[in-house]
């Protein structure tokens, strides 16, 4: 029985868990560095990098080959080594990097008195003149790896699009936010290894086994981001927000065919560089972050449904309905002006962006159909853009005759700036809704395509065509018609929203905003610009809709669209 005992252990050890024995003895008979990889570039449409990569290095202790005192080196290196204050988020003071400076030293003689490690890293990622500052020591055994370090040939443009890099709790460099968030695992490519063997007390066998592995350089990223658009929209935006008074503010354009981002431009920013240095709320992108009620600018996207149903048409009349104000139990609901229009048509309707005519339509279409188009158009659900941090804000899931009605006119409902966007490049493309995309090629040891990619259609060409033609007669004849461009035909809206605040609406501040896309018959851009507090006036057509047109201006002379008529 022993015996039997015995052989039946000894199975178990020398075949059942053979495997785990020998991963254990691999762990206990080694030690393993990692050597950071160089990260891929991101480029923009013309190849040029936005981010780009410029040498570093990564110090490190050879521990056998130490000749100094393990006390001396520490002291000296750790005046070099020493992280920043602002690389600890902190506000530089003497005794800050006194207290930097000490911690530093300890940690190091930590390192260089250890008997388990041959290898150790004394720090990661170091300009060249840190570098050659600690070879001036010459201390005997300290070496160095070169890496890279993160690059900005522009500046600080696009920041919240492209993201940052940090690092982890284990001090590994990580992309955060943006495309670098998103694409983290592409640009990351793949870390090095130095694997030394070890004795059974942990000390470096020096004619043992030594394993070397080059780190793999991570992959390329060319976006659709136009650099000259870019520039243009970011400084247009600048100059917006002190013209107007505005906090904030974001100017979005897209290829309405393809679904590419040529440009995402948000202030206030921040130094991708430095990004330690300013308030975390600024990492994210507006644009997919946060949430408003659109506003008017939703009431294209109604009465595209409206149209599509076949429930109105461009000249259907509001009579009785549009003779006053609207009650539904004990709300009322007016014009923006308290003028009403009895008889007018729907195209009218949306010229005078009349609430009371869009309540009459969104009536017409029904909440079923009024919820069932939202979510066609794209509300409710991720856009699956490519960058880290977008928000999906939730639709309500019971809708009462109130919610159907100050939904009609963008009330009561939240949605991002990009949901927005596609919304209406799906009006400007003839009813596709794209799935929106920075990336145009991963480029590795293979060029990978990311491909323009239709969602669904949803409204119809025949419908796209005539809300289109509705909306070019908006800004023509609109509240914003003293803003339009000479020689084109743009078609847009304007939307002035209401901030909800605690269960009610702020009286006093407001989101102004404008979308649209031009040329209307042959659309190469669609563009929403949003300002968020503007104090010179509260009203879009006073500040979003110039901003808009004089951004529209610059892009038909940088895109060549010469004008297309007299007017």
């Amino acid at each position: 029985m022993v015996a039997g005992m015995i052989t039946s252990r000894l199975f178990y050890w020398q075949v059942l868990a053979a495997d785990k024995l020998q991963a254990i003895a691999e762990v206990q008979q080694t030690t393993t560095i990692e050597i950071p990889s160089s990260r891929g570039r991101i480029l923009a449409e013309d190849g040029f990098p936005i981010v780009a990569n410029q040498p570093a290095y990564l110090v490190y202790a050879d521990l056998p080959k130490l000749e100094e005192k393990p006390e001396v080196m520490s002291e000296k290196l750790a005046s070099l080594l020493a992280p920043s204050p602002e690389e600890m988020k902190a506000t530089a003071s003497a005794a800050l990097v006194d207290e930097l400076r000490l911690s530093t030293q300890q940690t190091l003689l930590n390192k260089f008195t250890t008997t388990r490690l041959a290898w150790v890293i004394l720090k990661r990622s170091v300009a060249a003149e840190i570098k050659e500052a600690v070879e001036k020591l010459g201390f005997a055994g300290i070496g160095f790896e070169e890496t890279s370090a993160r690059f900005y040939p522009e500046a600080s443009m696009a920041a919240q699009l492209t993201g940052f890099l940090g690092s982890d709790e284990t001090g590994r460099s990580t992309g955060y936010f943006g495309l670098e968030g998103f694409y983290n695992l592409e640009l990351t490519g793949r870390p090095g290894l130095v694997r030394q063997e070890i004795d059974a007390l942990g000390r470096p066998i020096t004619v043992g086994r030594f394993e070397d592995v080059s780190p793999r350089t991570g992959r390329d990223l060319r976006t659709y981001l136009n650099r000259g658009i870019q520039w243009l929209a970011e400084q247009k935006l600048e100059e917006a927000l002190k013209k107007y008074g505005a906090s904030s503010g974001e100017v979005v354009i897209m290829d309405p065919k393809t679904g590419g981002l040529v440009a995402l431009a948000s202030l206030p920013g921040y130094d991708q560089a430095f990004y330690q240095k300013f308030d975390s709320n600024l990492y994210r992108l507006p644009s997919i972050a946060d949430t408003y009620e659109p506003g008017s600018t939703f009431k294209v996207i109604v009465m595209s449904a409206a149209l599509e149903e076949g429930v109105v048409a461009p000249e259907t009349t509001c009579d009785e309905p549009c003779r006053g104000r609207v009650v539904i139990g004990p709300y009322t609901i007016r014009t923006w002006n308290d003028e009403y229009h009895p008889g007018q048509t729907t195209a009218e309707i949306l010229e005078r962006s009349d609430n009371v005519g869009m309540v009459f339509v969104g009536q017409k279409l029904g909440k079923e159909k009024f919820v069932d188009y939202i979510r066609r158009f794209g509300f409710g659900e991720a856009t699956n853009v490519d960058l880290d941090g977008e928000a999906v804000p939730k639709l309500r899931e019971r809708w009462g005759d109130i919610d159907l009605a100050t939904g009609s006119f963008g009330q009561g409902l939240a949605v991002t700036s990009l949901q927005m966007l596609r919304a209406v490049a799906a009006l400007a493309n003839g009813g596709k809704l794209m799935e929106p995309h920075v990336v145009k090629e991963v480029i590795g040891e293979e060029i990978q395509a990311v491909s323009p990619k239709v969602v669904r259609q949803v409204v119809s060409e025949k419908t796209a065509r005539s809300i289109t033609e509705m909306m070019v007669a908006s800004v023509k004849s609109g509240e914003a018609q003293w803003t339009q461009l000479r020689g084109y035909r743009i078609a847009g809206k304007t939307g002035t929203a209401q901030i909800p605040i605690a269960g009610h609406y702020d009286e006093e501040k407001t989101i102004a905003s404008f979308v649209g896309f031009a040329p209307a018959d042959d659309p190469k851009f669609v563009m929403l610009v949003k300002l968020r507090e503007p104090t010179i006036s509260p009203w879009a057509a006073e500040t979003a809709a110039p901003l808009w047109m004089e951004i529209a201006k610059e892009l038909f002379f940088y895109l060549n669209i010469p004008p297309e008529n007299n007017e």
